[in-house]
């Protein structure tokens, strides 16, 4: 391999190392119910950012602090009359473990007046409705119409009580933060982000910083991370006035708000926001028809991180299995780049033919720079010698690379999704044995081997300080693969051992063609 090459495929890894490693960064479930029922606690037992636990209501009485647990086969939601919020929200995967979609600390959210202890109306697996009535002269009815799905209703109900009231601001926030399983825990709160996207064309995804944003121009408002989202899709997005996302520092992640100013001139408003909170996979937020699906992250090179996950998904449909289905795009991938493969590896192989006579006339004309480039040229062009011919074919491929590095990343059909044997997650690294309290993954091991073959093949002939830092090569790649998902070590190993079949047929004609 010339140096171009290895330069360029030095600097590539470098690239995703750092990506991966310098992102930046618990799961709290509510207990399992067979029904809804409530729970009366006190109302000093949870703290919040209210120093008012129990409120007075129209009728100075106070009303004891109560939870409303909701379960069923897809979530499992835990509301409290304070503020008339949810404390939890855990959705369950595929596995079976439930992912608690409210960030620790943040509980609860989605609250209004949180200094306000509602009266619990009515209260069903379907259906939950608050209602407060403040001493000020204006009333709250907050009805929850849930479904089995991930996707609800929200509907906010004011009213004046009397003339010449005023009514506090309205708002329906989610976070900071939003919560995801142990495993994504270190990279989390650089994962998440506020974002928002337009109700017009230009149609478009934007990414919140922490400017007021104008909310009639926007579908929907959501908070994201790798696997998970939680949306607001206000049914008329004029009833807000803006989207307020919120970012303590670099270290916390982002909150987010819908506002609405209550109008003067009227005695009562109605506010109705539909909200999904669940997974982040493609192929189902797609069938939403509400553009959710842009919310998973397909990376710069996305139009073709698109085409790999359809093309997936296509053979997961025959085989059932995305273990699989990864070998095989990554086989489908492969021939798509075959002419510029085979470019490069006979590039590689005619630089390592005209090495000795490099070494010979740099030698003889060491020196004369000008003599010395102009027979190196010659000899390039005598037997058909490019130095970067092998650097530009793998350069045209890095896109593809990246797309499909991109897309395995953050695939959440990938998550709980097994293989074979051990391999039973390929959104998680393997576990393939524990040694005290070190966990051994075997298919980077795996991985780095197949890669030091490779480069034994290659360095064969290269001069000795190359050949030297080409083994470095399969240590460094093992480290940076070692806590990535098994499914992108599978697509590695896979896209090795097609390299070195076709590096193998094609210094084998070399040798042939030589003697």
């Amino acid at each position: 391999m010339q140096k171009n090459s290895f330069l360029f495929i030095v600097l590539s890894s470098i690239t995703i190392f750092v990506w991966f490693f310098f992102l930046a960064p618990k799961d709290q479930h509510p207990a399992a119910q067979n029904n809804v029922q409530t729970q009366a606690v006190s109302g000093g037992e949870r703290t919040n950012n209210s120093s008012t636990l129990n409120a007075v209501n129209s009728t100075e009485k106070y009303i004891d602090e109560e939870e409303v647990n909701v379960v069923n086969e897809t979530y499992k939601a835990v509301f409290t009359n304070k503020g008339a919020a949810v404390v939890s929200w855990s959705v369950k995967e595929k596995n079976g473990q439930w992912v608690n979609l409210v960030f620790p600390g943040a509980e609860p959210v989605m609250a209004n007046f949180p200094g306000s202890v509602y009266k619990i109306v009515s209260k069903a697996d379907n259906k939950i409705v608050f209602e407060h009535v403040s001493k000020e002269g204006w009333k709250i009815t907050k009805t929850y119409n849930l479904d089995k799905s991930y996707m609800h209703n929200l509907n906010i109900l004011v009213e004046k009580t009397h003339e010449n009231v005023t009514v506090p601001q309205i708002d329906i926030s989610w976070g900071p933060g939003l919560g995801t399983d142990l495993k994504e825990e270190r990279e989390n709160v650089s994962l998440t982000r506020a974002l928002a996207y337009t109700l017009d064309k230009p149609y478009k995804l934007k990414k919140l910083k922490t400017e007021l944003e104008l909310a009639s121009i926007y579908k929907w408002a959501a908070i994201d991370n790798r696997y998970f989202l939680a949306a607001f899709i206000p049914e008329n997005s004029k009833d807000f006035d803006k989207i307020v996302p919120s970012k303590l520092d670099k270290k916390h992640p982002f909150g987010l708000s819908l506002e609405a100013t209550f109008p003067k001139e009227l005695n009562k408003k109605e506010y109705s926001v539909n909200f999904y909170l669940g997974p982040k996979g493609y192929t189902y937020l797609k069938t939403y028809n509400l553009d959710l699906e842009k919310t998973v992250d397909f990376g710069f090179f996305g139009f073709l991180g698109k085409i790999a996950f359809t093309v997936l998904i296509f053979f997961h449909g025959l085989t059932n299995n995305y273990g699989w289905a990864i070998i095989m795009i990554t086989v489908v991938i492969q021939i798509l780049v075959y002419p510029l493969t085979l470019k490069s590896l006979k590039s590689t192989a005619a630089m390592k033919r005209v090495q000795p006579l490099i070494k010979e006339i740099q030698t003889m004309y060491k020196d004369n720079p000008q003599r010395l480039q102009s027979e190196m040229i010659n000899i390039y062009r005598i037997q058909k010698a490019n130095p970067l011919g092998g650097c530009l074919p793998l350069l045209l491929q890095l896109p593809i690379f990246w797309a499909f590095f991109t897309m395995l990343r953050n695939a959440y059909e990938l998550r709980s999704a097994s293989w074979i044997l051990w391999i039973k997650d390929l959104s998680a690294a393997d576990h393939f044995v524990m040694i005290g309290s070190f966990c051994v993954h075997l298919l980077p091991l795996i991985m780095g081997f197949g890669m030091f073959l490779q480069q034994k093949m290659t360095v064969a002939t290269a001069d000795p300080t190359q050949k030297r830092i080409m083994y470095i090569m399969p240590i460094l790649f093992t480290f940076m693969f070692w806590s990535f998902p098994s499914g992108l070590v599978i697509y590695w190993i896979t896209n090795s051992l097609i390299s070195m079949i076709e590096q193998y047929f094609v210094l084998k004609k070399e040798e042939v063609s030589r003697s």
